[in-house]
């Protein structure tokens, strides 16, 4: 980024005042939860943001200069966030080798997405969007580690996007639903649930949690503590899964499953290599 772009970042107020006033309505507005069943659903500023940022581009309030100056200030937004986690990481070693192994395998599940999402992004006709979109849970240190690699305007980085705003906008409601269901109509123990509330997200473990200790009070401080060590965790080794497993497995199989598909068609295959050599 130029020297000049950046100061343009900066100096644009009209950006940062309506950021400044969404996230002052946002927070004014706070949290909200309400129960359906023995699932809760958990309403959080972060939606509300999203919401009306979306609505307020499509005002003449929000100009295209603001929505591309927005595009990078994403990236610093990021890094501030995978600054966090790695701080996380040092001090929190010992909880993560107390917490054994089936907490320390328990981020392997999240591999789940490559096996079940990535067949199904292929076959409804996706590209190199569906890497992006399948490699992980699509949460705060996967799009950093997209970005960084591909660049947030690239295929891969419009899939994990997409993935990350519907996971905000759906992501808390469907966790703090599924959770409640599964752990009243099945006899699995709730604190596998609690650990499975755990993927990295904050707002989604809340919200599944809730459920939990909705649906049984009386283990309200076991489920804390294994949603709390499962989210730490998935925090802490999500982002090494991802760099050494996850997107690596996904490539690989991508390759498999498109090779077919562009042996039908050579310039879809053409327009990939150009996409994976830029």
């Amino acid at each position: 980024m130029s020297s000049e772009v950046a100061q343009g970042l900066w100096k644009d107020w009209r950006l940062h005042a309506l950021v400044l006033l969404i996230v002052i309505v946002t927070e004014a507005i706070g949290t909200f939860s309400f129960s359906i069943g023995p699932g809760v659903v958990l309403l959080l500023p972060m939606l509300y943001a999203l919401i009306i940022g979306l609505i307020l581009y499509f005002t003449p309030v929000v100009k295209e200069k603001q929505s591309k100056n927005a595009e990078p200030i994403i990236v610093l937004g990021v890094a501030l966030l995978l600054a966090k986690i790695g701080v996380i990481i040092g001090p929190s070693l010992p909880q993560i080798i107390e917490a054994g192994p089936a907490l320390l395998l328990q981020e392997l599940g999240n591999l789940g997405t490559i096996f079940l999402a990535l067949p199904v992004a292929i076959w409804l006709g996706l590209k190199r969007e569906s890497i992006g979109m399948t490699h992980s849970v699509a949460r705060e240190p996967n799009v950093g580690l997209i970005m960084d690699k591909y660049g947030i305007s690239s295929p891969e980085g419009r899939g994990v996007m997409a993935v990350y705003i519907f996971g905000t906008v759906f992501g808390a409601v469907f966790m703090g639903l599924i959770a409640g269901f599964l752990a009243t109509l099945t006899p699995l123990d709730p604190l596998s649930f609690a650990m499975a509330s755990g993927i990295g997200s904050g707002s989604m473990m809340a919200a599944a949690s809730g459920s939990l200790i909705a649906a049984f009070p009386e283990m309200e401080t076991q489920i804390v503590a294994f949603a709390g060590a499962s989210n730490l965790l998935s925090l802490s080794t999500g982002l090494y899964i991802s760099i050494f497993i996850g997107l690596p497995l996904t490539e690989k199989m991508y390759a498999l499953m498109t090779r077919r598909r562009n042996r039908k068609n050579p310039e879809v295959a053409e327009d990939e290599e150009k996409v994976i050599t830029k």
